[in-house]
């Protein structure tokens, strides 16, 4: 087996956290320092795991550094990925992939011209619900896909993480932040996207965080807050995608996926497991499946683990930079849909990621 990749990480905010905890679970990489604009954040994260504190350009140049992971706030994706690439490392990034379609498209072409891999965020397509949905899916089950529906609705992220500004400034809102897992999860089962429609509201110009350590601080909201669009994809399927911060309480499902011979309940994929059921054609009734893929826990890093198995060349990363910049355009053309009343056409095509083997041991991706 070759050695593990040594990564280092750049932002050591809340997600580091649970990408540190997890990461031990691969074999194909190992954290081995950070880096954060906030000199006593990459001190503190350093000493607590065992790391290297670096500063963020000495990091992205070291020569001992296989792999960037990029954990920035979204306004610092594209440069920290342009960086990492310029100093011949590999990148894999939180979502989303840039906060413009020109910034993701730089980082595409940086990509393809170094020779590096680059890759993003979400992976959790990759977890064993969702990869029995894909198999469901490939086997016909539902029949020809016809529509689905993708809900994501609740407050807004004030109530319980610490920094929450960004949320509501360009790059962020639902659509940015959360429309990634359900896109991604859509694409992964569906294919390319075509065109979309859309429309959007704001419930609120300002909001208070109810959050330590910023509790009673408050945030100017300069995006969207809820987004109601209609996604047709180049096989013919179309889908209803409903993000939103701005609503209290609903019982709506996350993601159902409807065909010729039957519908399919697919759980939220914010998240690696979770219960999959059928229902055939009139049958009025949801049938549990056996969820028989790997990854049901939370494994934040799979996509990285992933990404680094294929640093060797002999295939693509699941959780590519195509996919990414691919999720990108299409989040863009939906707002540019709400701003300008009219139907959007999405120029780039991406191929379905390569399903999950069924037999894969814990820790391992080929």
């Amino acid at each position: 087996m070759p050695a593990p990749l040594k990564v280092g990480l750049v932002g050591c905010g809340a997600i580091s956290r649970t990408y540190l905890e997890s990461g031990g679970a691969f074999e194909g990489f190992d954290i081995v320092a950070c880096a954060d604009l906030r000199g006593e954040a990459a001190q503190f994260t350093a000493a607590s795991n065992g790391l290297e504190a670096l500063g963020v350009d000495e990091l992205v140049a070291s020569p001992y550094i296989d792999v960037v992971l990029n954990l920035t706030t979204p306004d610092a994706h594209a440069s920290v990925n342009l960086a990492a690439l310029a100093g011949g490392k590999h990148v894999y990034c939180e979502k989303p992939l840039a906060t413009t379609v020109d910034d993701g498209a730089a980082v595409l072409a940086a990509a393809t011209s170094s020779g590096r891999l680059a890759g993003s965020a979400p992976d959790t397509f990759l977890g064993g619900s969702q990869q029995t949905c894909r198999r469901l899916v490939d086997d016909g089950a539902i029949g020809e896909p016809v529509a689905a529906t993708a809900v994501f609705m609740h407050r807004g992220h004030e109530d319980w993480h610490p920094n929450p500004g960004f949320f509501y400034k360009p790059g962020g809102g639902p659509l940015f932040d959360m429309g990634p897992y359900y896109l991604s999860a859509l694409v992964n089962l569906l294919g390319p996207v075509c065109e979309v429609t859309a429309m959007t509201a704001r419930g609120f110009d300002v909001r208070e965080v109810m959050s330590e350590p910023r509790r009673g601080e408050l945030v100017d909201v300069e995006v969207d807050t809820h987004v109601t669009g209609a996604v047709r994809f180049v096989g013919g399927a179309v889908a209803t995608v409903v993000m939103s911060f701005d609503v209290s309480h609903h019982d709506l499902p996350p993601l159902q996926l409807h065909g010729t011979e039957a519908s399919l309940a697919i759980p939220d994929p914010d998240y690696f497991g979770g219960p999959v059921a059928l229902s055939p054609s009139r049958s009025h009734l949801w049938v549990d499946q056996p969820v028989d893929r790997p990854y049901l826990d939370d494994v934040r890093g799979l996509g990285l683990a992933d990404l680094c198995a294929a640093s060797d060349g002999h295939r693509p990363p699941r959780c590519s930079v195509s996919l990414a910049f691919h999720i990108l355009e299409v989040m863009a053309a939906l707002e540019t849909s709400a701003r300008t009343r009219q139907h959007v056409a999405v120029a780039s095509r991406v191929e379905r990621p390569a399903a999950m083997p069924a037999d894969l041991p814990l820790g391992h991706l080929d």
